[in-house]
């Protein structure tokens, strides 16, 4: 069964996908797509409900099972986001050289922007070497998830 929920949070609404044991998508989703038929689940519910914590300040870590979906460098690069600590960023240079290929951060910028789990995989915290980088969500909130992790950009 897959499942798929839309929420309202502070950020804008988000959509959530997931099958029977893993949260597969999460992305921003437009109020009109909202309207769209849904078939929520409990991992769905939860995934938002520790977004929304998260949102709130409550929250700097989640406890989600992921499954996201990519090509193998994808998924190394998605691998070390994941150790990138709450108040933390990295460069997209130091990921490509975390990942054994420090020739590569361009692509690390485009599997960032590939990224299937915004938040969960926080390819937010992942910064240019001179400046704040993109953000598939939007650079406005990029900054906003920063701020609210205590680092301005």
């Amino acid at each position: 069964m897959n499942a798929i929920g839309r929420y309202q949070t502070e950020l804008g609404f988000i959509t959530v996908r997931a099958d029977e044991t893993a949260v597969t998508a999460v992305c921003f989703t437009s109020e009109s797509d909202c309207f769209l038929p849904e078939k929520r689940s409990v991992l769905t519910d939860s995934t938002a409900l520790q977004i929304r914590e998260y949102l709130a300040g409550c929250r700097r870590e989640f406890d989600l099972p992921l499954r996201p979906s990519g090509t193998p460098f994808q998924q190394r690069v998605w691998s070390a986001l994941l150790n990138i600590p709450y108040g933390e960023v990295r460069t997209y240079t130091e990921i490509a050289a975390a990942i054994g290929s420090p020739r590569a951060a361009r692509p690390v910028g485009s599997a960032c922007g590939a990224n299937p789990l915004f938040l969960l995989v926080p390819c937010h915290r992942v910064v240019a070497k001179h400046g704040i980088g993109g953000y598939g969500g939007d650079v406005a909130r990029k900054r906003q998830l920063l701020l609210l992790e205590g680092i301005a950009y």
